[in-house]
């Protein structure tokens, strides 16, 4: 063949290339610029995102695909892997239906003999908004709440981050626990269900970093102002880095590092914040901001190490106190409300009741000592919606007393209750049932849910 000819032939192989690109989906020119990382981000993100996803409401097919496409990654990277395909988690839905998710849970070890036993856990929410339908020139118009930003870039920063983390893992101190976590537009289900319900204590948790929302806007961190964990990010920002985020003293939106707060667990919020198409159907990868995404995944791995290697105790009891909710609030009774307080929509206390059955674990020493009653609680409601204070007024055993109080501590929040237009501190006054009830073959049975009793 001739040089003429040689090159004749290249041309036409490039040529064909170039036309094949550009007929991918979403494909372009500038495509052939993009770093693996960027490559990697728009792969999962348009996976995530995608039509048949339907948006990923909690406990739909689309959430469970998303579960499954994140487990994968770990697993491609040979991360180990601590939940499995089966484990699954049934919630009541604010529209009280009763659904299945998961949390995708996986542990990159730490190479620090010194630090076994403590870890670092970092979570990204699996759930969106879902789809829906709505009427139009009296026609029904189905609509699909995408979520690429929110929260398909939060998912592909955790999938990149496991992927450095795991290659790098010698630089690791502490343990990384990696978390997707279902349901957390439904009262941040499955991040309870992982604090409250998984592991037998949070013994040794250091702190957590939530991803959510990272794809467009200011890169930002919420801490909770918490001053320790402030100075680890001012450290960090010290370096030399690609971007540095501006942190914030109040919360953007309520996430997962919400659960972690409640339980006195020091977390930062890693986010870009609101944007003009969150919850909405024009949330698409066409709004990601690639090159942003990729500049925070160099800041956030590198303050994962800066908190990998930090000496213990990493966190001040001062430190954690400050994030501790206020004690003693002046609060106006249930009953003297202008507008009772309202707990997922609804002003009806049983909503609440529904809820903490939902999550209520019988102690195995009642069950064995065949202990049941009616513990009564109070609970303080602060103006923000936040569960300030509970109390038990009349208990019926150490362990019911202790399981009661421990639930309804660790609730969501409520929407407020209002005096005359303004929101004020709501006191209640909640009984939490505890029953035993003999069925079939030494099995007992609490407010409907089958245990196992131990034979004597």
């Amino acid at each position: 063949m001739t040089m003429k000819k040689a090159v004749l032939a290249l041309l036409v192989t490039l040529s064909a290339v170039a036309a094949r690109a550009q007929f991918l989906p979403g494909a372009s020119y500038s495509d052939l610029y993009d770093s693996e990382t960027v490559r990697a981000f728009k792969e999962h993100i348009e996976y995530l995102a995608a039509a048949d996803k339907e948006g990923r409401k909690a406990g739909s097919e689309g959430e469970a695909l998303a579960a499954a496409y994140l487990r994968e990654a770990f697993e491609k990277e040979g991360i180990t892997m601590v939940s499995t395909p089966e484990e699954s988690i049934t919630i009541r839905t604010s529209a009280g239906d009763t659904v299945q998710t998961r949390n995708v849970i996986a542990l990159i070890e730490g190479s620090d003999k010194s630090f076994q036993g403590q870890y670092i856990v970092i979570g990204a929410r699996l759930d969106g908004r879902g789809a829906d339908a709505y009427m139009r020139d009296g026609h029904l118009v189905p609509r699909i709440f995408y979520g690429a930003n929110g929260n398909a870039s939060g998912v592909a920063m955790l999938i990149e981050l496991a992927r450095k983390l795991s290659r790098s893992s010698i630089l690791l101190h502490r343990s990384v626990m990696l978390v997707g976590f279902g349901a957390s537009g439904e009262t941040f289900a499955g991040a309870w269900h992982f604090i409250h319900n998984r592991f037998p204590s949070t013994e040794g948790w250091d702190a957590m970093i939530d991803l959510d929302m990272l794809g467009c806007g200011t890169f930002s961190a919420f801490t909770a102002s918490n001053q320790d964990m402030n100075g680890l990010l001012a450290a960090e920002s010290g370096e030399l880095q690609p971007i540095k985020p501006e942190v914030v003293t109040s919360a953007p939106y309520p996430s997962d590092n919400m659960a972690f707060y409640n339980s006195e667990i020091p977390s930062v919020m890693f986010t870009t914040g609101h944007y003009p198409e969150y919850n909405t159907e024009r949330d698409t990868p066409s709004i990601i901001d690639y090159d942003l995404m990729e500049k925070e995944l160099e800041y956030i791995y590198g303050f994962t190490l800066r908190i990998s290697e930090a000496p213990a105790p990493l966190f001040s009891n001062d430190s954690v106190r400050k994030q501790k909710k206020p004690k003693e609030i002046q609060a106006v009774p249930y009953g003297e409300c202008d507008v009772k307080p309202t707990f997922l929509g609804s002003r009806d206390p049983k909503a609440f009741l529904d809820w903490v059955y939902n999550y209520l674990e019988y102690p195995k020493e009642a069950v064995e000592r065949g202990i049941q009653g009616k513990v009564i609680l109070e609970m303080v409601i602060d103006a923000k919606g936040n569960i300030a204070e509970v109390e038990v007024v009349r208990g019926v055993s150490p362990s019911l007393d202790a399981e009661a109080v421990r639930v309804v501590k660790a609730a969501p929040g409520w929407k407020p209750g209002r005096v005359g237009g303004v929101k004020v501190a709501t006191v209640m006054t909640i009984p939490v049932q505890f029953i035993l009830k003999d069925t079939r073959k030494g099995k007992v049975s609490l407010n409907g849910v089958v245990l196992e009793k131990k034979r004597k």
